[in-house]
C-alpha cells in the first residue's frame, strides 16, 4: 500500500508522508486496495464536484457485474443505514433527502441552540474546574456536541450513554480495513440504534415534541414526507456527524494551540481571531482524513484513466496541507488568510451540520480558553486513536 495506516509514525502525523507522495504523483494507483489516491487540494476538490463519480455504485454496476458475490445477510442492519442515508445517495434521491431534512435542521434551529451550547459547556468546566484537572477528550470535548446532538433531536437524558458507543462502533467501519471483531461490533449497533431509534420515532409521530426527530416526522415536501427508515437513518447520520467531527476538532485543535504558544498568545491577545483560528485548527489536523468515491462510468482525468466501478479516496488531510493551495502549510496560523480548507467536504456532499460544528467550536474554545488561561498538558503526550480515516485523540490529559 502507498501508506501504512496502523503505522503508529504514520498515524502520529502523516502529513510528511503526503507531502512525499504528491511530490511524487498527485493522483496515484495503488495496487495493494485496488482504488486510486488523490493527493492534491485542486484534484480533491474537483473530483469532489465531479458528478462521473458517486458515493455509490450499485444503482449503476451491479455487485455481480464487478465479480462480487451477493451482500453478505449479516451486514443487514448497518447496509440498511447507508441504503436510506443520504450521505450515500446521489441525486435526485439525494436532493429529495437533503431538502426535506434541511426543512427541519434550519439554520434558525441551530442559531437558537447558541445559549444552550454555552450553558452545557461551562457546566461541563464547572466540573473539571473542581478537580483542577481533566481529560479534555473524554471530560469536554465528547459530552459537550453529544448533549447538544441528543437534546437537539430529542434522545431522552437517560438513554444519551448510549449514543457514542453506537456512534463509534458504526464509524470504524468506514476505515480503509476492520476486524471481524470490528464488523460485529457494528453490525450489533447497527441494530440496536435501529430498533432504539424506530421505537422513539414513532412515540414522536403520535405525540410530537420539540425536538428535531418529531420535525423530521412530520416534515413534507409538496406532499412527500422521510419514510421510517429514511427518518432512522438521517436520525443516525446527524447524530454520527453531528459530533465525531466536533469531538476531534477540540482535542486536534487544543493540542495544536497548546504546542505554538506563540499562537495561543496572539489569541489570547486578540479574541477577535477565535473565528480564524477554529477554521486553522480544521485545515491543520483535518478531522476526515479520507473520503470514497465511486466511479460511475470510464473517464479521463489529467491523463488519468478511471474504469467504472473502481473507488477512488480523495485525501482531505493532504490536501489540506498542500503548498500549491496554502502558504507554508505546515505552519499553524490562526490569522491564516483564504482559508478554503475542505474539512467539511465540497460539494452536494458538503457537510449538512457545518453550521452546528463551527457554533460549537467557537463556544468550546472561547469558554475554556477564557476560563482557563494557564491551560497545560499533563502527564505524558498524547496519542492518536488507532485509526485513519476520522483522526481523534485517545485523550488530552491537561492541568487547569
Amino acid at each position: 500500500m502507498l501508506f501504512d495506516p496502523h503505522d503508529p509514525d504514520f498515524l502520529r502525523d502523516p502529513y510528511p508522508t503526503y507531502d512525499r507522495l504528491r511530490a511524487r504523483a498527485s493522483i496515484q494507483f495503488d495496487e495493494a486496495t485496488g482504488m486510486w489516491f488523490v493527493f492534491a487540494y485542486e484534484d480533491v476538490t474537483a473530483l469532489l464536484r465531479d458528478r462521473r463519480l458517486g458515493r455509490q455504485i450499485d444503482h449503476v454496476l451491479p455487485r455481480e457485474a464487478r465479480g462480487l458475490p451477493p451482500k453478505n445477510p449479516a451486514y443487514a442492519p448497518f447496509d440498511a443505514l447507508s441504503e436510506h442515508s443520504m450521505f450515500d445517495k446521489e441525486p435526485p434521491d439525494h436532493t429529495r433527502l437533503r431538502s426535506l431534512v434541511h426543512k427541519a435542521f434550519t439554520p434558525r434551529r441551530v442559531e437558537s441552540l447558541r445559549e444552550r451550547v454555552r450553558q452545557i459547556a461551562h457546566a461541563l468546566l464547572d466540573e473539571a474546574a473542581a478537580r483542577g484537572a481533566m481529560d479534555v477528550i473524554a471530560d469536554f470535548a465528547t459530552p459537550l456536541p453529544v448533549t447538544v446532538i441528543a437534546e437537539l433531536l430529542g434522545i431522552p437524558e437517560a438513554d444519551r450513554r448510549l449514543l457514542r458507543p453506537w456512534s463509534q462502533a458504526i464509524v470504524a467501519l468506514y476505515e480503509l480495513d476492520h476486524t471481524p471483531e470490528q464488523a460485529q461490533r457494528a453490525i450489533r449497533a447497527a441494530e440496536e440504534f435501529t430498533a432504539y431509534l424506530r421505537d422513539l420515532s414513532r412515540a414522536r409521530r403520535a405525540n410530537p415534541q420539540d425536538d428535531l426527530i418529531s420535525a423530521l416526522a412530520l416534515v413534507t415536501d409538496n406532499g412527500d414526507r422521510l419514510t421510517e427508515a429514511e427518518l432512522i437513518a438521517t436520525c443516525i447520520l446527524l447524530l454520527n456527524a453531528g459530533h465525531e467531527a466536533t469531538v476531534n476538532v477540540i482535542g486536534n485543535g487544543l493540542l495544536a494551540l497548546l504546542t505554538h504558544p506563540e499562537q495561543r498568545q496572539r489569541l489570547a491577545a486578540h479574541p477577535a481571531l477565535l473565528g480564524s483560528a477554529v477554521e486553522e485548527m480544521m485545515r491543520y489536523d483535518t478531522p476526515l482524513q479520507l473520503f470514497r468515491r465511486w466511479v460511475l462510468e470510464d473517464m479521463i482525468y489529467k491523463d488519468n484513466v478511471f474504469k467504472q466501478g473502481v473507488e477512488i479516496a480523495l485525501l482531505f488531510g493532504a490536501a489540506n496541507r498542500d503548498p500549491a493551495q496554502f502558504p507554508d502549510p505546515h505552519r499553524f496560523n490562526i490569522a491564516r488568510a483564504e482559508n478554503d480548507h475542505i474539512a467539511f467536504g465540497m460539494g452536494i456532499h458538503y457537510c449538512l451540520g457545518a453550521p452546528l460544528a463551527r457554533l460549537e467550536l467557537q463556544i468550546a474554545f472561547d469558554a475554556l480558553l477564557s476560563r482557563f488561561p494557564a491551560l497545560r498538558l499533563a502527564g505524558s503526550p498524547p496519542a492518536y486513536r488507532p485509526a485513519y480515516v476520522i483522526r481523534g485523540l485517545q485523550a488530552l490529559n491537561v492541568n487547569l
